[in-house]
């Protein structure tokens, strides 16, 4: 096939994965297609350009899109590749745009074969980061374990959403032709009796037994906590329909992630789920649009879409499509003890391994604020700043006597992109030329004059009390 400039495309992977995932042999194939076995290898190892004609063969013969199997010309691996490019580990190779899109097209194999190691590297480099936390924080390791969480499946999966900044575009993808399909949530309900047979139906706390989403394929029914908010109901609807109509998207995403137990491929294979869900409810081309829009405004977001505002701020951080990239931010989340139970970095922030954050930022104050949105300018030890958006949220809840659990979840940027938040327009916001001076931990930072230290930072000598009390629990030698 030969496009409006004359280039012929070549699109051997893509008719090698639609031959496998048919479970046809080449022999199978040339049979239906009324071609040679050996035409179709040779297309396969793109020896041959896939003509007009052979598109169309296709589509007639297997019913499917031509849209969708036609792909993007290698698009979205051309823009994959040059976000990776600009890392500094390449800075010293003159690699110019042509060159790049020549091999995305041409060799998809090759590019997809790049794409792959370089997110094996970055999963590694994770890895090691994590493995050296402890030593790095006086912290003994397990005996016999590199590192405190080499086989924490949490750890795991959040190696491998950070290895992909949180991105993951062939569900956005599949997300988006589905909602074209439901008109977004809804539809969600008539999508699932039509396509899928399933009643939907809403039962109370006490007969869904502890669940507040349940599949009864034996009745064809989809049941349902009857008192989840609408953004919950939304969110579980969608979850649904993506475990139902995107499994092939979700197992392409977790195909290349390095899984060394199968809790962390499970709870990965959710986390995705959960993702898919959320891009069902705010598709990525209308919501990056509207963030842009509204300057990141994650309450008026929230409305917008009907999500919460812990879905949207989950979402903002997804915002890293290759070639359609918007304000990176991180995400954490803390119960009123402080122990961390969400955390996506997608802005560089480097948060603590092991231990508890610094008790100076705003995440471990909103409680006593609740709903309240508190902006905070922060810097780090070595002058690094972010700008942080903090609010409690509530899971739980819906009846009298049921239980809500309080949480607190902070979003941010780099320095350098807050100028685009609606947040650093009030008046009232916190000064940037003020910020609060944190820590990433209290063994990792020497800020010797912190009256909220709760630990001595590695590497410094206690200095005896025998003469002086200070106004800060620890005073130092060098002090």
């Amino acid at each position: 096939m030969a496009t409006s400039a004359g280039r012929s495309v070549f699109m051997g992977p893509r008719l090698r994965r639609l031959r496998r995932d048919l479970g046809l042999t080449q022999a199978d194939m040339a049979a239906d297609l009324e071609i040679s076995a050996p035409y179709v290898a040779l297309l396969e190892r793109n020896q041959r350009p896939m003509t007009a004609d052979m598109l169309l063969r296709l589509a007639r013969t297997y019913t499917i899109d031509l849209a969708d199997l036609a792909g993007d010309g290698g698009a979205d691996n051309t823009a994959r590749m040059q976000s990776i490019l600009k890392e500094p580990m390449f800075s010293d190779i003159d690699i110019p745009a042509l060159e790049i899109s020549d091999l995305a097209v041409s060799y998809p194999g090759m590019a997809e074969a790049f794409l792959r190691l370089y997110t094996a590297y970055r999963e590694e480099q994770l890895a090691l980061a994590d493995r050296r936390a402890p030593a790095l924080t006086g912290v003994a390791s397990p005996a016999g374990s590199e590192g405190f969480d080499a086989n924490d499946p949490v750890a795991e999966v959040r190696r491998f959403l950070a290895a992909r900044r949180n991105n993951f575009a062939v569900i956005d993808d599949a997300a988006e032709r589905l909602v074209q399909a439901t008109s977004g949530p809804s539809g969600f309900i008539e999508r699932l009796k039509t396509r899928h047979k399933l009643q939907v139906r809403y039962l109370p706390p006490d007969v869904m037994l502890g669940s507040v989403r349940r599949l009864d394929l034996h009745r064809k029914q989809l049941l349902l906590e009857d008192s989840l908010d609408t953004a919950s109901l939304h969110f579980q609807l969608a979850q649904q329909l993506a475990y139902l109509e995107m499994e092939n998207e979700i197992g392409t995403a977790l195909e290349d992630g390095q899984f060394t137990t199968k809790s962390a491929e499970l709870l990965a294979r959710r986390a995705l789920a959960g993702y898919a869900a959320a891009a069902l409810i705010m598709p990525y081309a209308a919501f990056a649009r509207a963030a842009e829009t509204r300057r990141y405004d994650l309450e008026a977001l929230a409305r917008q879409f009907g999500a919460s505002f812990e879905q949207t701020a989950h979402r903002i951080t997804t915002l890293q499509r290759p070639g359609a990239e918007k304000v990176p931010f991180f995400l954490i989340r803390v119960d009123p003890a402080g122990n961390i139970s969400k955390l996506l970095d997608g802005a560089g922030f480097p948060f603590a391994k092991h231990g508890g954050a610094c008790p100076l930022w705003s995440v471990h104050d909103v409680f006593r604020t609740p709903r309240q949105i508190v902006t905070q300018w922060l810097e780090l030890p070595d002058g690094q700043r972010f700008f942080s958006i903090a609010r409690t949220v509530t899971a739980g809840g819906g009846a009298y006597g049921a239980q809500r659990v309080e949480r607190a979840i902070a979003i941010g940027c780099a320095a350098e992109y807050a100028g685009q938040l609606i947040y650093t327009r009030d008046a009232s916001a916190p000064r940037a030329d003020a910020p609060t001076p944190i820590g990433v931990a209290c063994r990792v930072c020497h800020r010797p004059r912190c009256a909220a230290r709760s630990a001595l930072p590695i590497g410094r000598e206690l200095l005896p009390d025998d003469f002086r009390t200070l106004n800060v629990p620890f005073g130092f030698s060098a002090d």
